[in-house]
């Protein structure tokens, strides 16, 4: 999301509460966030809640956080944001994990870090935690840290058996 947008304030809300499954808001607590006024499509329009990944800003402030839209009441003008739930394949060898591009961006998004944010936690560069994500392996020196950083982060996750049906 682009620094200075409207809905920011929406994002960094959402990313303080990440501990919660779901957040329950009214239209005029978003709108005291926002320190604006919903759009009148907000309040009667179950699309302006859609959660699309391109071409809506407040959709990008609500995914960007880890959440999306579960219900609207438009008579009571409340929303519910549920956490998103990613299945991740966890890979192992012995006991020790295999962390990929997936399973780091799965715990970056449960940290409620951007890369830049998340890669000083870990002390490398934006630029690497990008490349992990994007399917490079990270140094054998980087996956103790990983392991330590995710439990600290109250990040689980348990390989899963491979089933061929």
């Amino acid at each position: 999301m682009k620094e200075g947008s409207k809905y920011q304030s929406l994002l960094d809300y959402l990313r303080e509460n990440r501990h919660l499954d779901e957040v329950t808001l009214n239209f005029a607590e978003i709108e005291a966030l926002l320190n604006d006024a919903l759009p009148p499509s907000a309040r009667t329009q179950q699309a302006w809640w859609s959660n699309r990944k391109k071409g809506a800003l407040q959709a990008t402030a609500w995914m960007e956080a880890g959440y999306r839209v579960e219900t609207v009441d438009f008579d009571a003008q409340r929303v519910t944001f549920r956490k998103l739930i990613q299945k991740i394949q966890v890979q192992q060898a012995g006991d020790r994990v295999q962390w990929n591009g997936e399973l780091i961006n799965a715990l970056r998004l449960h940290m409620g870090l951007t890369q830049a944010e998340f890669a000083e936690r870990l002390g490398v560069d934006q630029r690497t935690v990008s490349k992990w994500e994007n399917g490079q392996s990270p140094a054998r020196s980087t996956l103790k840290h990983l392991n330590l950083v995710a439990e600290v982060a109250g990040f689980s996750f348990r390989a899963e058996s491979k089933n061929t049906d």
